[in-house]
Formats: C-alpha cells, sequence, structure tokens
C-alpha cells in the first residue's frame, strides 16, 4: 500500500477543494467512500475465495498422504481386518454347503474368524450353578 505522509495528504485535500468546490466536496467524500467500500469488500472476498482454494488443495494433499500410509500399513499387516469387517458395515457372506451336499451338517468358520467367548452357565440360568459344582 501506498505511504502518504501528512503533507502528501494536505497537498490532496487543498487540490480537491480547488477542483471539486467546498459545496459538493461531502457528495464527493462519500463517493470515495462507497467506492473504497466496494474494493475492500472485493479484496476480502478474493481473499477468502483464495484461502479456500489453498486449504482445498492441502486437504486432498493430506488425503492422499493418509491413504498411502493406510496402504503401507494394510500391506505389512495383511492379516488385520479392514475397517469395514471393523465395523460391520459389510459383513461377510455366509459359507453355504455344495449343491449336492448333505444340509444337516454345519459348515466350519473361516480361519480368519475371530471366535465369540462362551456364555457363562450360571449367568444365564440367572446365578443357578449346574449341578455337581
Amino acid at each position: 500500500m501506498p505511504d502518504i505522509g501528512a503533507s502528501e495528504l494536505l497537498l490532496i485535500v487543498v487540490v480537491a477543494i480547488l477542483v471539486i468546490g467546498p459545496k459538493d466536496m461531502p457528495l464527493a467524500l462519500r463517493t470515495v467512500g462507497r467506492w473504497v467500500g466496494k474494493m475492500r469488500k472485493l479484496s476480502s472476498h478474493f481473499r477468502a475465495g483464495m484461502d479456500a482454494m489453498i486449504r482445498e488443495a492441502e486437504m486432498e494433499e493430506m488425503e492422499k498422504k493418509w491413504a498411502a500410509q493406510n496402504e503401507r500399513i494394510m500391506r505389512e499387516h495383511p492379516g488385520t481386518p479392514s475397517s469395514e469387517e471393523m465395523t460391520g458395515e459389510s459383513p461377510p457372506a455366509p459359507k453355504t454347503a455344495p449343491a449336492g451336499a448333505d444340509s444337516t451338517k454345519q459348515v466350519p468358520p473361516p480361519a480368519d474368524a475371530v471366535p465369540k467367548p462362551a456364555a457363562n452357565p450360571a449367568s444365564a440360568e440367572g446365578g443357578v450353578k449346574p449341578a455337581g459344582d
């Protein structure tokens, strides 16, 4: 921004009074004030747009870094369940017996399935212990 000193400002005011005249000076100052306000508003809008673009570019860069890091971790630890499996959003389809197989036989669970803890018989029967204990 240009640096305007007191003597330069005084010279501008004197020239403005001589050229515009004292009667029209308030109207001219209001007009200049409106222009300055519009310019400030336009520059702040432009600056906000540029800041938003910079933030979006930084977010895209961070997402790429995150995806690369996630891919590297998944390569290093292939046995770890994915986030979909952990959240239960898309559970694996149940395995069915092949055609012609005995339908009374149970299909064994997959090797990577996490076993569920057995229910405590005492808690299931309302605190009654099974006979023989």
